[in-house]
């Protein structure tokens, strides 16, 4: 077979065949990882993704301190073993690396790459699958967050925002440079509630991304949000959807940061809505510090994180009785148990719902009485 038409992650498309290597563990190793990112290039997976999965794969060769074609299932065990009990990693960071070399292994023993051939004709031995069923967890329901994680409740909101504000003026009375910084994350912090956005899909956003809606002609230009960077599957390019505004209160924040802050940014002649001092768009980090800061100023649980906004924008949705389709549509879930998973309802919505259908139930019940007397 020609070089030609070998599959992208092929060994012949990696080694100089019929040249001595000066270190050929190290060489084909590389050569490997090099040959497993080509082929899920070509399955089109995120770069994310692939890098990711090849640190998995480089941590799990330092911990067996072994090369592919001397694995075995023990040392797999060892190292998960490791990674839970000593290092305490989350269940589904877990299993994306259990997956990782599962995937690398599979990859190696595909006749269509013929590394198992060049192994033995090299080192005598040939990679096996060491990732099996019976020594990896399953994933047996949709909810893979913490179970301690929860939406904000609305009390713990508002204290949030007002503290947010509260520290744009303190910045600004005292004449110190810093306070646009914190009005454009006040600003993105609410904005990421308003919306149910997710940290990646408010990150991206650009100033471009609202539009009227005939339908809500109140909100003026900020009635729909377009989504473009939304969570994507497997493969697929991120996915978009349109989310409607619902409250009035996040035009305003909007258009008072667009019009009349953004503006004032070094950085703000690029089209991203949320700038940075040094860059044309914050990054990922600078939205976790801010938020955890603020946390932590008021003593809230700390197991509200950025995510807890997007808990918090469905549950209170459903807990004002917007129809449940429409919460699912705005969130982008492809399916209502997705919704359900978000949604936190509070205790006090829960005794209201029980209270007003018990009242429904005896009034329906004394009505006929009521009619015989």
């Amino acid at each position: 077979m020609g070089q030609d038409k070998l599959s992208p992650g092929a060994a012949g498309l990696h080694l100089v065949g019929g040249l001595p290597l000066l270190r050929p563990e190290e060489q084909v190793f590389a050569a490997m990882l090099e040959g497993w990112r080509n082929q899920q290039l070509a399955r089109n997976l995120a770069f994310s993704t692939i890098n990711s999965r090849a640190k998995a794969v480089q941590a799990f060769a330092r911990h067996a301190d072994a090369f592919p074609w001397h694995w075995s299932a023990h040392q797999v065990d060892e190292w998960l073993g490791d990674l839970r009990a000593v290092r305490h990693l989350k269940r589904k960071t877990l299993r994306n690396y259990q997956e990782a070399v599962r995937s690398f292994c599979g990859y190696l023993l595909d006749p269509a790459y013929q590394w198992t051939t060049e192994c033995e004709q090299r080192f005598g031995t040939h990679p096996i699958q060491v990732v099996h069923e019976w020594n990896t967890a399953t994933h047996v329901q949709e909810a893979d967050a913490d179970a301690g994680k929860r939406a904000f409740t609305r009390n713990e909101l508002i204290a949030l925002f007002d503290h947010a504000d509260e520290q744009v003026e303190r910045i600004r009375t005292a004449g110190r440079k810093g306070w646009m910084p914190a009005f454009r994350d006040a600003a993105l912090l609410k904005t990421a509630y308003a919306f149910g956005l997710r940290r990646n899909e408010v990150r991206m956003l650009d100033a471009v991304d609202f539009g009227r809606n005939p339908d809500g002609p109140e909100f003026g230009e900020y009635g729909v949000l377009y989504v473009r960077h939304g969570k994507a599957k497997k493969g697929s390019p991120p996915k978009r959807r349109s989310v409607l505004t619902v409250w009035d209160w996040s035009a305003e924040i909007l258009q008072e940061w667009i019009d009349d802050i953004r503006p004032l940014f070094p950085t703000a002649g690029t089209s991203a809505c949320w700038p940075s001092e040094r860059g044309p768009r914050i990054g990922l980090s600078s939205i976790n510090t801010r938020l955890a800061a603020y946390r932590d100023e008021l003593g809230l649980d700390a197991v509200l994180d950025f995510h807890s906004l997007r808990r918090s924008y469905i549950t209170h949705l459903i807990e004002d009785g917007w129809d449940a389709r429409f919460v699912q549509e705005q969130a982008g879930h492809d399916h209502a148990s997705s919704t359900s998973i978000y949604t936190c309802v509070s205790s006090d919505f829960r005794t209201r719902t029980l209270r007003r259908a018990l009242d429904a139930t005896i009034e329906a019940a004394l009505k006929p009485a009521r009619r015989t007397r």
